[in-house]
């Protein structure tokens, strides 16, 4: 599989995927997903995701990492109440900046609980490093917030989706990048040297190969990406001639 061309004007995305209880596999992440699929259908292409432990320094060097090389680094998980959630110190320790209790944030959830209610365990939701702004939530109320090009979110799917959704018009946009896809009846390692050849003819469609087997038998998914519809409509009606060459049986199976 060829990586999809860059052009000066990609909008590029990570992803960090904050939590023990992901790397423990006792929690699935569906945030990932979602979220690929979210940037894919706005041009921004995700280029990488890591899956980091509750650990501050760790945390901050993947941030700094990522937010030199990705148009955006989004996290996930890590700005709850309990002791484990040290995302935002290690947002501050990654930028250099401090990290206080927001009277925007404490605002926010006063939508959500009552003044006794805000106790200091409650109110470590509403610490925010210094020159960030808030994304607001209007599931549980506790903001997440954005600091330079670093989208910091929740880890509940259902919270980390409305923050998503606030978040995006602040977002550069890119192309969206369009797929066709093709079932092939066929081995992968028999698809694979006229499909290369295929992808050294269209150098600026991204195809990937992905084998399956049903019944016992041997096939192979055929994926075909780009942002320039006309080349995508030719680089898969090349496609189609390679597949009526070999004598392979084959079906289009996805639009998107």
């Amino acid at each position: 599989m060829t990586e999809e061309p860059q052009s000066p004007e990609a909008v590029t995305a990570a992803l960090i995927v904050i939590g023990e209880e992901i790397l423990s596999g006792r929690t699935i992440d569906t945030n990932t997903p979602y979220i690929a699929a979210h940037l894919g259908r706005a041009g921004i292409a995700l280029r990488e995701v890591r899956v980091v432990a509750d650990i501050e320094a760790e945390i901050a060097d993947a941030v700094n990492a990522l937010r030199q090389r990705y148009s955006y680094v989004f996290t996930t998980g890590g700005i709850g109440p309990t002791h484990d959630d040290v995302t935002t110190d290690a947002i501050g320790l990654a930028f250099n900046v401090p990290v206080a209790i927001n009277d925007e944030a404490v605002e926010a959830m006063r939508l959500q609980y009552r003044p006794e209610d805000l106790t200091p365990t409650r109110l470590r939701m509403a610490r925010i490093p210094e020159g960030a702004a808030l994304i607001h939530n209007a599931v549980s109320r506790a903001p997440g917030y954005m600091i330079e090009n670093v989208i910091v979110m929740a880890g509940i799917p259902a919270v980390m989706q409305v923050m998503l959704d606030e978040v995006f018009p602040r977002l550069a946009k890119g192309r969206p990048v369009k797929a066709r896809a093709v079932r092939v009846n066929a081995a992968e390692s028999d698809v694979a040297t006229p499909l290369a050849a295929l992808q050294a003819a269209y150098a600026d469609v991204q195809m990937g190969s992905y084998p399956f087997v049903e019944h016992r038998r041997y096939g192979t998914y055929l994926v075909l990406r780009s942002v320039d519809d006309q080349r995508l409509g030719e680089a898969l009606e090349a496609l189609w001639g390679i597949i009526e060459e070999h004598g392979f049986t084959a079906s289009q199976v996805e639009e998107s």
